[in-house]
């Protein structure tokens, strides 16, 4: 019961940064569920589904704290989202093997 309410949360936040941002939910969710929750890519993609729902409502919280901030600040903290997704999907390749063919 507590991983529904924890992905209901986190499908808020991904849908505030998505509507803040602009940016599509894979790149939110599939990040945000591999680390938080554990998942695999492939379980996380699946799971996204389900998250969807909740960030439909923090889409709309999004754009309006998105028409709220000055473009600058909102420029840098697009580059800092861009920056933690990337160094956590590097840090994900780096702390396990390659898959087997």
């Amino acid at each position: 019961m507590w991983a529904l309410a924890l992905a209901a949360v986190l499908g808020l936040a991904a849908g505030v940064l998505a509507g803040l941002f602009g940016v599509g939910g894979g790149i939110l969710f599939v990040p945000t569920l591999t680390l938080v929750l554990g998942l695999t890519q492939l379980h996380a993609w699946r799971a996204a589904l389900l998250l969807g729902l909740g960030a439909i409502a923090g889409v709309e919280a999004g754009v309006q704290i998105a028409e709220s901030l000055p473009e600058h600040a909102l420029r840098r903290l697009f580059a800092v989202l861009m920056l933690a997704v990337a160094a956590q999907l590097a840090w994900r390749a780096r702390q396990k093997p390659p898959y087997a063919s």
